[in-house]
């Protein structure tokens, strides 16, 4: 399952992230983080949903999110159709 984690000492709460999710799965915690900042997350039951684009993670300007992509399965891959 891909799915995204997000490193909550470096998010700074801009939620950028949220804007590109194509998945719209992306929101604002009620958490803080050790600066003062409410971090970005995706609830555990919209983490199925994570297609594992990384839209989120290359808009991230403070490089706070991974993106961990579900290997596909051989003969998954996409031939261009």
């Amino acid at each position: 399952m891909s799915r995204i984690e997000v490193l909550e000492e470096r998010c700074k709460g801009c939620l950028l992230c949220t804007v590109v999710c194509p998945k719209e799965i992306i929101r604002q915690s009620e958490r803080f983080n050790q600066h003062g900042y409410k971090v970005a997350e995706v609830q555990a039951e919209d983490m199925e949903k994570c297609t594992g684009c990384a839209s989120c993670a290359l808009m991230c300007p403070d490089i706070a999110i991974r993106v961990y992509r579900t290997p596909k399965a051989k003969g998954e891959a996409n031939d261009g159709k």
